[in-house]
């Protein structure tokens, strides 16, 4: 009889890492990981039908429900036979962590982080990248007017950059902190050995040797769809990149005051920081 796969979560802040440690730990044989699935929309909309105001809320019980989102993951990774681990990714685990921990109590997330000034600078790159197309983070002209407009929409909380942060910082200060692992995308850049192996230790896994030269991973079909070309195609060699930010400088300063998870206090998250040792819970 097969041995059911322990399921884990990559979540955090966009244009943070997310595609380059999936795409780092799909090279791992006994790994599953890969960009954002429809998972999380699926276990949202399967909630929406228990809950209040449904017709079949009250007729489902609370075991019921377990198995059925339950189900839900295991019936959308069936085919990844022989995989031990699997990572699902979604911005919106950070803001589940009470169902999850109930559903899998031995889940670990890993939350990828960066400066939210560098994530809408990110952004804003790659929509210039694309001039000819009207990307579906915006959904009319007042929004992608002007950098101005499209980094305040990309703020908001409920939008692309505003709901992650705004989950990510809910689920740091939250009760179920001490599953969650900050990875800060320069951290994994500059030294993803390192960063790896205490990936590796957070989720108790003996270590494997990735090759740092050679990562695959794109979905060209997918980033076409949203009209943002290039969104999740992955270097083949891991590194950082520096140059200058393309937003104003106003813009710039006011988003890189954002960086709640550089004070460990009053959190029990477990944060990869640069220092001497790399950690600090």
């Amino acid at each position: 009889m097969a041995v059911a796969p322990q399921f884990h979560f990559i979540s955090g802040l966009p244009r943070a890492g997310s595609t380059l440690l999936a795409a780092l730990l799909r090279q791992n044989p006994r790994f599953h990981a890969g960009m954002t699935s429809p998972v999380g929309a699926l276990f949202t909309n399967m909630v929406s039908q228990f809950s209040a105001g449904s017709e079949f809320g009250p007729i489902i019980t609370q075991e019921q429900r377990q198995r059925l989102l339950r189900g839900v993951f295991n019936s959308y990774y069936a085919d990844a036979h022989g995989k031990e681990v699997i990572f699902d990714t979604n911005r919106l685990w950070c803001a589940r962590l009470p169902a999850l921990m109930d559903l899998f109590p031995q889940a670990k997330v890993i939350a990828c982080v960066r400066n939210v000034a560098w994530v809408m600078d990110s952004i804003e790159k790659l929509y210039r990248a694309n001039p000819y197309e009207n990307t579906k983070l915006f959904s009319d002209d007042t929004e992608r007017s002007t950098v101005y407009s499209r980094v305040e929409t990309l703020a908001q909380r409920n939008r692309l950059v505003g709901f992650a942060w705004s989950a990510l910082k809910d689920a740091y200060y939250g009760e179920h902190a001490k599953s969650l692992l900050l990875v800060e995308y320069e951290l994994l850049a500059k030294v993803p050995d390192k960063v790896l192996r205490l990936v590796y230790d957070f989720l108790g896994e003996p270590w494997f040797e990735h090759d740092l030269e050679r990562i695959e991973y794109d979905a060209p079909e997918f980033d076409e769809a949203l009209g943002l070309k290039g969104l999740h195609k992955v270097r083949p060699r891991v590194s950082l990149e520096p140059r200058r930010s393309i937003l104003p400088p106003d813009l710039f300063e006011q988003y890189a005051k954002l960086s709640f998870w550089q004070d460990a206090n009053n959190s029990e998250a477990s944060v990869i920081r640069p220092s001497a040792s790399h950690t600090a819970a």
